[in-house]
């Protein structure tokens, strides 16, 4: 498959500090140092299951969807239809994210930012993608017209209105299990409603928000994102007030070729090829940035201490959260 079929619109993120690995030290102590995890971010992984092993995490996914199919095949069944479950519509994989080391020179001599070209990007282009065999197919297919559509309907709810279609769009719509049909539903029982989405802790999430939005005026990062952008415009790249920005401006030149893509949905190679030439030459001046300013380690402590403070002011909540997380699980 030709790299330019590759389109996705990429929104620029917010890099907290917690995503740098270590940048000094032997590797035993650059391991060390990447897991560290601060205060809120301890919170985090009770919340979404990042304390589960994989092997876990992979248990509860099919036991999950097995019910899911068990519950679509009975709901489809009281609408007149037949239906297979189907537990191949569906996988799950956990990454290590030890293929990704944004700290090491010799990787991101080769990937930048892992923006244009990233690990194992060319093996899954070049793969042969797997053949899918949807075992209510033929069931469908003998179908009258009308019957497929209400089939359609009664499986996974009426087709999406302008309006929602718009939504989908922008970003704003939200999924309603009530209008999804059995899959709604199935999904719905088996999965019930996530708790950390709820009412009750709205006013704690948007705190969260605003909390690592914050953060450019944590006490100390402006001293520290100073030494970075000043590093930064001595090595020929001014501009840059915060290391976010770096990376940023890739993802905002990629968007602009990704934009312009012809009908065919090919991309403009050359021009994308130019952008990794140039994100690795910024990667690397911001990687020798990082290091000569200790830009990891001061934000990591910046980071944690902050964190500190808003789990003091907030362990109640924290706590409560958590333990509606850990029953949804």
């Amino acid at each position: 498959m030709h790299r330019g079929t590759r389109r996705v619109l990429l929104a620029a993120p917010l890099l907290a500090a917690g995503v740098l690995t270590a940048c000094s030290g032997s590797p035993a102590e650059a391991e060390t140092e990447s897991q560290r995890i601060g205060p809120l971010g301890a919170y985090f992984e009770s919340f979404y299951g990042g304390d589960l092993s994989e092997a876990e995490q992979q248990a509860r996914f099919e036991e999950q969807n097995e019910r899911t199919e068990e519950l679509i095949a009975q709901c489809m069944s009281e609408q007149g239809f037949e239906y297979r479950p189907n537990t191949g519509n569906a996988s799950f994989s956990v990454g290590s994210g030890e293929e990704w080391d944004v700290e090491s020179r010799d990787w991101v001599a080769q990937y930048g930012y892992g923006m244009v070209t990233s690990p194992g990007m060319e093996e899954a282009e070049q793969a042969p993608a797997e053949e899918y065999a949807d075992p209510n197919a033929d069931y469908v297919a003998s179908l009258t017209e009308s019957e497929q559509i209400a089939y359609g309907e009664a499986l996974s709810g009426p087709m999406p209105s302008e309006e929602e279609m718009a939504a989908m769009e922008d970003g704003s719509y939200e999924w309603d299990w009530t209008k999804s049909g059995c899959q709604g539903e199935a999904q719905h029982e088996t999965m019930g409603e996530d708790p950390l989405q709820g009412d009750e802790f709205k006013g704690l999430q948007e705190d969260i928000s605003a909390f690592y939005e914050g953060q450019p005026s944590w006490p100390g990062m402006a001293e520290v994102d100073t030494a970075w952008s000043e590093c930064m415009a001595a090595a020929g790249h001014s501009g840059l007030a915060v290391q976010a920005d770096a990376q940023n401006s890739i993802i905002e030149e990629m968007n602009g070729v990704y934009e312009t893509m012809d009908p065919e949905g090919e991309v403009d190679q050359t021009a994308l090829d130019a952008i990794g030439e140039k994100e690795v030459e910024l990667a690397l001046a911001d990687l020798d940035c990082r290091e000569q300013t200790d830009y990891r380690s001061k934000v990591e402590d910046i980071t944690f201490e902050q964190e500190q403070r808003f789990v003091d002011d907030h362990e109640a909540e924290l706590d409560a959260m958590k333990a509606a997380a850990e029953q949804g699980n």
